[in-house]
């Protein structure tokens, strides 16, 4: 009896971490519970980018005149993806795709649908167009690395965390290519996730 019971909880654990959407770019970004999703297409510490192909319902590799994008610089210091059901109209000054979000955590497969706890937003400029990533951890306390839930607690107790992210961000399209215009802090974080938030 207590085996079949163990049996059945194994199956259900794992028919949800095999799960498989139809459309990971329309999940919705906020659960019940009000707390964020995010995508994972890149896993931390990878240098091959990986990019959600809607039509194909697939992660696929990207690639520049068929020669397979890798970041030529230090891996991913975490896992990079998106809000799902969000989009950065480029008439409203955005860059054409869903948000940007920077996980900091233990490594995350590519296709993982994570809940997030956004604590900051650093800016960028990337081809003369702002350039928003959002930063965050995970709800899941067992993921955590850093022990931070907002804005204040990264500045006071890792500021080496956020001069190495802006340093990542910076340079990892070669030197002088992308401007850091600052940092901002959860609330804005939240703000910026609602201002492009997709009315589905």
């Amino acid at each position: 009896m207590k085996f079949s019971f163990l049996l059945c909880c194994l199956l259900s654990l794992s028919s949800l971490a095999s799960e498989k959407f139809n459309d990971y770019s329309t999940i919705s970004a906020f659960t019940e519970n009000d707390s964020v999703r995010m995508v994972v297409e890149i896993s931390a510490g990878t240098n091959r980018k990986f990019e959600y192909d809607k039509l194909r319902n697939e992660f696929l590799i990207e690639k520049n005149d068929g020669v397979e994008r890798v970041v030529k610089f230090l891996p991913y210091p975490g896992n990079y993806g998106f809000i799902p059901s969000t989009f950065m109209a480029e008439d409203r000054g955005g860059d054409g795709d869903a948000l940007d979000v920077l996980l900091i955590s233990e490594s995350l497969g590519t296709g993982t649908v994570a809940e997030i706890v956004p604590i900051g937003v650093l800016m960028l400029r990337d081809s003369g167009e702002i350039d928003t990533k959002i930063i965050a951890v995970p709800l899941d306390q067992t993921l955590r690395i850093i022990d931070v839930m907002s804005f204040d607690d990264l500045k006071e107790n890792y500021a080496p965390v956020m001069e190495i992210i802006e340093l990542w961000f910076s340079n990892y399209k070669g030197e002088g290519l992308i401007e850091p215009l600052g940092w901002k802090d959860e609330v804005a974080a939240k703000e910026e996730i609602y201002r492009w938030l997709l009315d589905l």
